[in-house]
């Protein structure tokens, strides 16, 4: 009868780690159903189940999960949009200065400003978007 319990219980475990993501419920529910062999195979008593899953879980989490994790975990997200916009060159197009300018950056016109108010870029220098400024790039010429 314990055999069963265990089986359930591993089957719902591991179906809850769907909405988790975790892996964690997962190695719960795999130890479960491993605790439900030993109990079937050994007519083993309940305390003893209970030691075989303390075991099972201890190595699943502290083994098994860490190298899996490593293996399926998701990657860091690639900026898209403006947020990739940073650091990528622009070409002048009209003259840059505290409050007027346009660059062409990756096929589009923007409007610029200068990373440093007292400067002024001309027509065709190439220089650097170091922010995004609501609809304004923030541009630096560099060294």
């Amino acid at each position: 009868m314990a055999a069963i319990f265990w089986l359930v219980a591993g089957v719902l475990l591991a179906a809850a780690e769907m909405l988790t993501g975790d892996l964690t419920l997962l190695m719960l529910g795999v130890a479960a159903l491993g605790t439900a062999g030993v109990s079937a195979a050994a007519d083993t008593s309940l305390v003893l189940d209970a030691v075989v899953f303390a075991i099972l879980t201890g190595v699943l989490i502290l083994g098994v999960r860490p190298m899996l994790r490593r293996r399926y975990g998701t990657p860091p997200p690639i900026p898209t949009n403006v947020d990739a916009l940073p650091g990528k060159t622009a070409l002048v197009l009209d003259e840059i200065s505290e409050h007027s300018g346009q660059v062409k950056l990756g096929g589009e016109v923007w409007t610029a400003r200068p990373m440093e108010t007292t400067e002024v870029y001309e027509p065709g220098t190439t220089v650097y978007v170091m922010r995004i400024d609501g609809a304004t790039a923030v541009v630096w010429k560099g060294p």
